[in-house]
This record gives structure tokens, C-alpha cells and sequence, in this order.
């Protein structure tokens, strides 16, 4: 599925992983009391990207993003500089 939005530069668009609703111990918390991971996977890249592709998961700077809605999808604009790391699929 093609997302609405093309990045320019060095930028990468990517979606937010999921937070998990319940604890390890079985209580479940409310949205405020969630933390939102400084993780996500990459949805599109700019042309400038060297150092991710697509489907790549990213681990990136919190406060470094421009967070966009369409529709009911959240999507993240994050630039290169800003990505921290990359985290290995597990098989």
C-alpha cells in the first residue's frame, strides 16, 4: 500500500510500533499512562537517505520528529541525522 507522503532530502516517514495495553503483570494501563516507544518502522525514504530503506525498524531521537495524521494512520517525519539506530528483525 502506497502511504500520502513522499519525503523530501534526507528525511524518512515512518509509523510508530504499537504500545502494549497491559503489563507484564497483568494490569492494563490507560492511553496517558502509556509510553510512547522512540521506536518505529520506516514507511518511505527521500531520495538524500543513505543509511535505511524501507521496512527497516528505527530507533530515533524522541523530541526530533514532526508527528502528521492522515486519516486515521500516524506517521512520523524523522531526518537521517536524527536516527539513532537500526533493530534487527528477530527470526
Amino acid at each position: 500500500m502506497a502511504i500520502p507522503i513522499t519525503p523530501l532530502a534526507d528525511r524518512v516517514v515512518a509509523t510508530r510500533e504499537k504500545v502494549e495495553a497491559k503489563t507484564a503483570s497483568g494490569l492494563f494501563l490507560p492511553d496517558s499512562a502509556k509510553e510512547k516507544p522512540a521506536y518505529a518502522t520506516v514507511q518511505a525514504v527521500g531520495p538524500e537517505v543513505k543509511a535505511v530503506k524501507i521496512g527497516d525498524q528505527i530507533v530515533f531521537r524522541e523530541y526530533s520528529t514532526t508527528e502528521l495524521k492522515v486519516g486515521a494512520t500516524e506517521y512520523l517525519i524523522v531526518k537521517e541525522e536524527d536516527i539513532l539506530a537500526t533493530v534487527a528483525k528477530s527470526k
